[in-house]
């Protein structure tokens, strides 16, 4: 039902006219939705249940868009990460947390993404930020580094910026094993296959991971989460804490 009412409306209204109107034709839609089962805990908007996402089972909030993973993060996010004064970087953040993270005061948020393809106001390459050494409070860098070549160099640019004590929070799709990474596999219906998506250039395991970040400098904190049922939250999710010492 909402592929086939998406469908409609980019054929109705087009794609730019989408992105313009997307928050009222959300809400319009939501309406249907409304009940006491659940709460997206970005929009606030209580829920009889989200939608299930047809090719991987996720959680979509019918409200705002926001998938299981960024409600997640602006869980940990505002569990005591926000905090009035810090500059917050955040990479190709999805619509429903630029949003939310757009109306908090006493913060300077900062949004960035280089493939155009999210609501970001600035185009930084994470393998050389345009950012001064010591200029950031907080980083969120959800699904980047699976699709950086140099993922050790953008590692030492998310270190280079962050001041001493500050924490950047990671997340990339993980595997058991080693890491699974093939240079030479650049076609990207090979990547798909390989790596599980066509823009991606390797596959991380949770130590691999670990240990390339742990050589950069930062002290990580591997956090693995339960599913939350009232807020849509999925089992057994990892997500890296980053902290410079």
């Amino acid at each position: 039902m909402y592929g086939i009412a998406k469908k409609l409306a980019l054929k109705i209204i087009g794609k730019k006219n989408i992105f313009k109107y997307e928050q009222t034709l959300r809400k319009i839609y939501a309406i249907g939705y409304t009940g006491t089962t659940h709460e997206c805990n970005i929009c606030n908007k209580k829920l009889s249940h989200f939608i299930i996402l047809s090719h991987n089972n996720d959680k979509l909030c019918p409200s705002c868009g926001s998938l299981a993973r960024d409600r997640r993060l602006w869980q940990i996010e505002n569990s005591g990460f926000i905090k009035k004064g810090i500059t917050f970087l955040d990479f190709s953040p999805s619509r429903s947390l630029s949003n939310k993270l757009k109306k908090v005061t006493g913060i300077t948020y900062i949004s960035t993404d280089l493939s155009g393809n999210f609501n970001a106001v600035h185009q930084y390459d994470i393998t050389d930020i345009k950012l001064s050494d010591e200029s950031v409070d907080l980083i969120a860098c959800y699904h980047i580094l699976e699709h950086i070549d140099n993922d050790t160099k953008a590692m030492h640019e998310l270190y280079r910026i962050l001041k001493p004590g500050a924490s950047a929070l990671v997340q990339t799709p993980f595997k058991d094993g080693d890491i699974y990474e093939n240079p030479a596999i650049t076609d990207p219906k090979d990547r798909e296959i390989h790596f599980g998506q066509d823009d991606h250039v390797r596959i991380y395991s949770i130590n691999g991971l670990k240990s390339r970040l742990e050589n950069v400098g930062f002290t990580v904190e591997v956090n693995t989460f339960k599913a939350g049922f009232y807020h849509g939250l999925t089992e057994n999710e990892t997500v890296f804490i980053l902290h410079k010492k």
